[in-house]
């Protein structure tokens, strides 16, 4: 197995799970839409309070943002725990998808333009407990979110 697909395993495995837990909960596409991205937020958010000051770090070096106001990448941890809980408790409210819509935007942003510059660097998505390297499917995974943020939106 190649050497990337052994670090994004743990990333397939969490993705897997959540949408695994999501299909069984869900009796519809609306349902298990709510149900995926207050999985994904969650779980997300979580990883990233395990070492909060490493993950901002992290975020540092591609986000456009907190790179250059640090405080944004504390928030940011708390803003996908928010929003996670949001969906969680089954809002369906336009100004939550349309939040979740631009923050994965901008968040996909950053990772496209760190990609474009050819930076090595790690992904901070899981926080700094796994080594997952930025790539194209932390693009899937920001631009995936805005995607389901959208359509939720417009349903």
């Amino acid at each position: 197995m190649s050497t990337i697909l052994k670090e994004l395993r743990p990333l397939f495995v969490i993705v897997l799970m959540i949408t695994y837990i999501s299909f069984i909960t869900s009796s519809n596409i609306e349902v298990f839409s709510l149900h995926f991205m207050a999985g994904f937020f969650l779980v997300f958010g979580s990883f990233k309070l395990m070492d909060l000051p490493g993950f901002v770090r992290g975020y540092q070096k591609y986000d456009l943002l907190a790179h250059h106001l640090p405080i944004y990448g504390y928030l940011y941890a708390f803003f996908e725990l928010s929003l996670g809980t949001l969906y969680a408790l089954g809002i369906t409210d336009y100004r939550l998808h349309l939040f979740t819509l631009c923050l994965m935007l901008f968040s996909g942003l950053g990772v496209l333009n760190a990609m474009r510059k050819h930076m090595d660097v790690r992904c901070a998505c899981l926080g700094t407990l796994l080594n997952v390297p930025l790539s194209r499917v932390t693009l899937v995974e920001d631009f995936g979110m805005a995607a389901m943020a959208l359509w939720m939106l417009l349903s």
